[in-house]
């Protein structure tokens, strides 16, 4: 089948060249740079499938362009899909598929990462070292060992973040509408409700995916039930934080540390190299005046297993479908 890839990187065309040469049958891979939106679909005039990264925009004028081109597959090489008009797809005749857990250790290990980077102020000391300042005021830390860790989500990451947390010595509690009592309860946490989550933690960390309920679930008034000097992670999506409500905690003090891997508005942002250009949104330049905000660029998901697992799943979802017109891991419009 014919495959336009958008969004492509060198690492993307490693792992699908990789994937795609142990495939039966190899498929037939267009590699284009361009991120998919309205603009960019009649690059996919002649394939019946295309293949999408979190950042393209499928749309319902994107989506119409494409299956009047004759594509008929949406193969998201994410698990995550609220950038897909799912309802359009379905009227449209179009398949979307995903890729439901490709490496939950990466991200749960990105994300405590981000933790102990931000407590013990790893990326400051590096800079001075470097430039010989050995002093150590600005650095201090704390301990984890008994500190609340708050989860938001318990699916496979959010449980692999508690595991680890656990590991420290931490207390764990968490919130998901959809709990797993069974999982967080051999891991040693508890489930409690929103408020006494916002109230209790000593860290949040995001593991949800974003949906009406979750947009902006982090706002001002959820930001002003926490804890003073609260640390709050973000690997999830971008808009499950309203940016704003988060640079006025962090201008009021009621923030005391932020890391975030995702933003609500990384479109045209993340994945590219803008080191010879000003950042142009407001909002982003003013959360890295902030000495207490560490931002990684959507890369806890960046690990070889990761990847290949993104890449071998991507290319048996687009198979099947040619084999059979279903994809391996479908998404459908009740995925909303």
């Amino acid at each position: 089948m014919k495959v336009a890839v958008f969004s492509t990187h060198p690492f993307d065309r490693r792992f699908f060249d990789a994937a795609n040469e142990g495939a039966e049958p190899r498929q037939q891979l267009t590699y284009l740079e361009t991120r998919l939106d309205s603009v960019s679909a009649p690059l996919a005039a002649g394939h019946r499938a295309i293949c999408a990264f979190v950042n393209d925009r499928l749309d319902r004028a994107t989506l119409e362009i494409l299956a009047g081109q004759g594509v008929r597959l949406l193969a998201l090489r994410s698990a995550g899909f609220n950038h897909v008009d799912l309802a359009a797809a379905a009227e449209l005749g179009l398949s979307v598929a995903r890729v439901p857990a490709y490496s939950p250790d990466a991200i749960a290990e990105h994300t405590v990462a981000m933790i102990l980077t931000l407590n013990r102020k790893i990326h400051k000391a590096y800079n001075r070292v470097r430039e010989g300042n050995f002093a150590l005021d600005g650095l201090l830390g704390f301990d984890l060992r008994g500190r609340t860790v708050g989860i938001v989500g318990t699916g496979k990451i959010g449980l692999n973040v508690a595991r680890i947390m656990r590991g420290f010595d931490c207390s764990v509690i968490a919130h998901d509408p959809f709990p797993d009592p069974a999982g967080l309860t051999a891991i040693g946490g508890t489930y409690v409700d929103w408020p006494e989550l916002l109230e209790r933690s000593d860290i949040i960390s995001l593991h949800c995916p974003l949906t009406p309920d979750t947009r902006h679930l982090i706002d001002a008034d959820a930001i002003a039930q926490m804890k003073p000097d609260v640390m709050l992670i973000n690997t999830s999506r971008g808009a499950v934080v309203d940016t704003r409500a988060l640079v006025e905690g962090l201008k009021a003090g009621r923030i005391g540390y932020v890391g975030l891997d995702v933003y609500e508005e990384e479109e045209g942002l993340f994945f590219n190299d803008l080191s010879d250009q000003p950042i142009r949104d407001d909002l982003f330049a003013r959360l890295l005046t902030f000495p207490n905000v560490l931002i990684t660029g959507h890369q806890a998901f960046f690990t070889r297993e990761a990847l290949t697992a993104i890449a071998e799943t991507t290319i048996a979802n687009i198979a099947a479908f040619e084999a059979n017109g279903a994809p391996l891991y479908p998404v459908t419009a009740a995925a909303r």
